[in-house]
């Protein structure tokens, strides 16, 4: 797709939402960067979706990797920073949409508190075939009433405030699920943190628990609990070693804490599971 920007003005300031701006731009040049509390374009709310390629924000403190089909939320003015990082190996490619107005800055601040500063929609997702929908509207009627014009932005917003069960439903939409259970079958005998969990994806841990919980139904620990069981197992089954030393190569702080958790899961203890699985051959 070519890059494009179509912007809008009203010739008076609007009490509603009305579209400010939006297109589509590939960067790759670390020039690309934007202070969210220097900008002169104040008032505003950006929606910003990597379709190739990935760029950078940092929102608060925390720095969050956008990769594709990842996208982020802001207000201007407000303190971020979104930019191209030189040592990618490929081109930031993305679509931005730019939203003014009282209303506008109201309900992003809804869809932030329920979706956080960055979200994972699949190209199929219903705020990108809106977004789309949206610009071939522009482009095909030549819109350029605000009131029209809110309507529109009105519509696509609230594809973001309502419940996406269908939009990203699996760890494959998800780069930064993948990454985090890639770190965590890499690392699961390691004591590994929370932190350096959401570190391997370059998110917050808010985030990180926010959409492992909605994709993954369990919380990141809960997963990492699940691996080591299922390496526990293979051990137990494959091994004669003592089960103290089993539970500390799967992870486990202590013999104790390894026999509750194994016992929480199937009923019996890793003594007993070893016992059956020898006799059941």
């Amino acid at each position: 797709m070519k890059p494009f920007n179509t912007g809008f003005q009203a010739a008076e300031d609007v009490p509603f939402m009305t579209l400010d701006s939006l297109g589509c731009q590939e960067v790759d040049s670390a020039s690309y960067s934007f202070q969210g509390n220097e900008r002169p374009d104040r008032g505003h709310i950006i929606f910003q979706y990597t379709l190739s390629g990935e760029g950078r924000v940092e929102i608060d403190g925390t720095t969050y990797w956008l990769p594709e089909g990842t996208a982020f939320l802001v207000q201007v003015p407000s303190p971020h920073r979104y930019y191209y990082d030189s040592a990618s190996e490929q081109p930031w490619k993305f679509i931005w949409l730019n939203a003014r107005g009282e209303d506008a800055q109201r309900i992003w601040d809804r869809i932030i508190a329920q979706e956080g500063p960055v979200v994972t929609l699949d190209e199929h997702a219903e705020p990108i075939r809106a977004y789309w929908k949206l610009y071939h509207r522009m482009v095909t009627e030549q819109i350029r009433d605000p009131y029209t014009l809110s309507v529109l932005v009105y519509e696509w917003m609230l594809t973001l405030l309502r419940p996406r069960s269908h939009a990203t439903t699996n760890a494959q939409d998800s780069p930064v699920i993948l990454q985090a259970k890639q770190f965590m079958h890499t690392h699961y005998a390691q004591p590994i943190t929370l932190e350096e969990i959401a570190a391997s994806s370059q998110v917050s841990r808010h985030h990180l628990c926010r959409i492992f919980q909605k994709i993954e139904h369990c919380s990141p620990f809960e997963y990492l609990r699940r691996r080591r069981l299922d390496a526990a197992i293979t051990l137990l089954r494959q091994s004669d070693l003592p089960i103290h030393e089993v539970g500390l190569q799967c992870g486990f702080e202590s013999p104790s804490y390894f026999g509750k958790v194994f016992r929480q899961h199937y009923n019996m203890s890793p003594t007993e599971y070893r016992t059956k699985s020898v006799f059941s051959g």
